[in-house]
């Protein structure tokens, strides 16, 4: 059986997912809920016009799983729930349910889609599907040895979605099998990012040779790499428990209680902080109101501690040029930091203007390293001998 190539990154915000050759995308909030068979569907005869993604329904089998053959409600279809959980501070995505229901909702959703429908073997409404894999963990997961434990969870089993009461898909069943999996540690995979392209080509030569910092600020972790020599200095590396969740989860609450309305889910708040127009504001009774005094406040004292780490590692690398802030949570905090950064010390940090660019760093990095693995593992076969007569 053929191996797809799919690179994804379990971010806590969301799922981002990389396809094939680069022909597919998949962004999904990393939300789940626990939910029943039968989920009551207004207009059920009308489900199959809507959007899959508004309506992931599955129920999965895996030997990896805690909870096995649990249902689930998944990314917007879960921010709907008053029982919907998101990963908290402190868990270890290796080590979490919600992790690999996530990773196998998002390949079965690429499995099912129509356009793959030649890759993959079918038999009636069973789909068996084959992946070659890159993924990645947050650094002080892989420092500790749980990259080895993560893997051996995903290769050498059968790990079935089936789709209920989702949109176009209900019935299918997928059985996802891995061909290979490769886990990256995020820091190296950022820094793969910056300075080389899709065949793994140098396109970044005034960054290759220079001392730099790169830190990740995901949801619920940091890392820091730091890159020297063109490699990751693994005994200076570090990951901290400090991410954007919590204070995302501080705002929603204080949002709650100051205002009365209730958000869905973290990335509302994100959406809130984030957007271009109406930036820090939420309609209340109808009324456009400022929320300027709770983000501000609980944002830039998590900015504070964000360059505490920064300078700490600066100093115990004094000869680094530059840092480069990743990730979503570098997203959020970006203006915090660079404030922080004009009025204190003045280190040579850059941020990525762009955001999409910033958030899928991690899934480009995954499907770069995954497709260069693909090209020098599959060898060409050597010219066969003529047959002598």
């Amino acid at each position: 059986m053929s191996s797809r190539i799919a690179a994804v990154d379990v971010g806590n915000d969301s799922i981002k997912a990389i396809f094939g050759e680069v022909e597919y995308e998949l962004n999904i909030p990393n939300i789940v809920a626990r939910d029943t068979e039968d989920r009551p569907v207004i207009g059920i005869e009308e489900l199959d016009n809507k959007n899959p993604l508004e309506g992931i329904h599955i129920k999965v089998h895996s030997p990896a799983l805690k909870e096995n053959n649990a249902i689930y409600r998944v990314g917007h279809l879960a921010t709907k729930s008053s029982s919907a959980t998101e990963l908290d501070p402190g868990s270890a995505k290796s080590e979490e349910d919600q992790t690999l229901v996530m990773l196998f909702a998002t390949l079965a959703l690429d499995a099912v889609n129509e356009k793959n429908s030649n890759s993959f073997p079918r038999m009636k409404n069973v789909i068996d599907a084959n992946y070659t894999l890159g993924t990645g963990l947050p650094l002080r997961e892989v420092k500790e040895g749980k990259d080895a434990g993560y893997r051996s969870k995903l290769v050498g089993s059968v790990h079935q979605v089936e789709f209920l009461v989702t949109p176009k898909y209900q019935g299918l069943k997928v059985n996802i099998k891995f061909n290979e999996v490769k886990i990256y540690p995020e820091g190296f995979a950022a820094y793969i990012n910056l300075v080389m392209d899709n065949q793994l080509k140098i396109i970044n030569k005034d960054l290759i040779d220079k001392r730099i910092i790169i830190q990740d600020i995901g949801g619920l972790s940091t890392d820091i790499a730091v890159i020297k020599n063109r490699n990751v200095d693994d005994d200076k590396a570090q990951g901290f428990n400090l991410g954007v969740s919590e204070s995302l989860e501080s705002i929603r609450e204080e949002i709650r209680s100051k205002h009365g309305i209730e958000l869905d889910s973290r990335r509302d708040v994100v959406e809130i902080i984030t957007r271009k127009n109406d930036r820090n504001h939420i309609m209340v009774k109808g009324s456009r109101t400022s929320v300027h005094d709770i983000t501000d406040r609980i944002l830039l004292e998590l900015a504070k501690k964000q360059y505490r780490l920064l300078r700490n590692v600066w100093q115990k690398n004094s000869q680094t040029e530059i840092c480069y802030f990743v990730g979503g949570g570098a997203n959020v905090l970006k203006e915090y930091i660079k404030t922080l950064n004009n009025n204190l010390d003045g280190y040579n940090i850059e941020f990525f203007e762009d955001e999409k660019e910033s958030i899928w760093m991690m899934a480009n990095a995954y499907y770069k390293l995954i497709t260069d693995f693909v090209r020098k593992t599959e060898k060409p076969n050597p010219p066969q001998e003529p047959v002598k007569n």
